[in-house]
């Protein structure tokens, strides 16, 4: 895997996330009707990424692509779980799932990121990656936005797995992705 390729999945995996985000608190609001349960699922979700990371951090080093790569195929699992979802606990289980993902992704592409560029020569590569990443963030809401006027918020919570599988391959398919 090179930089070429980190910025492709992982603007793949960006569109997935900005994509659904914003309507995702429409699917909260259908099962909870208080912007306060919408809050403590967020919170739910940062406390156990934050947990996550802390088990996480000392094997990242040996196992950044393979764990980035799983990353997208959880988030993938939960997209497709989500509108199957009837009570607000199981939102909440989820969101303990999302978060140890969520910790695997941040955490692994900022170990590549490292990685893949030299110290004293990390600025233009870096913000190449985060133009990419934030275009394709601004993207998936105008996407997200312009889908949900014709399709339900499940289809979009399943287009959003796709993108997530897109992104999981892309880092599969990368020069040296049995490596690490």
């Amino acid at each position: 895997m090179n930089m070429k390729w980190l910025v492709r999945s992982q603007s793949m995996v960006t569109l997935a996330s900005g994509m659904i985000y914003p309507y995702y608190l429409l699917f909260l609001k259908n099962l909870g009707n208080s912007f306060s349960k919408y809050g403590l699922a967020f919170a739910v979700f940062t406390i156990s990424s934050a947990a996550a990371s802390q088990w996480l951090a000392p094997r990242l080093d040996m196992y950044a692509k393979r764990w980035l790569m799983m990353s997208s195929l959880g988030m993938a699992g939960a997209m497709i779980a989500f509108p199957w979802i009837t009570s607000y606990i199981w939102v909440l289980l989820l969101q303990v799932i999302m978060g140890l993902f969520n910790a695997m992704q941040r955490m692994s592409e900022r170990v590549l990121l490292a990685d893949y560029t030299d110290p004293g020569r990390r600025g233009k590569p870096v913000g190449n990656y985060h133009f990419w990443t934030s275009a394709a963030s601004g993207f998936a809401v105008i996407i997200g936005g312009l889908l949900i006027d014709w399709l339900t918020i499940d289809v979009l919570f399943y287009l959003s797995a796709l993108l997530y599988v897109w992104g999981s391959i892309s880092i599969w398919r990368s020069n040296d992705a049995t490596k690490r």
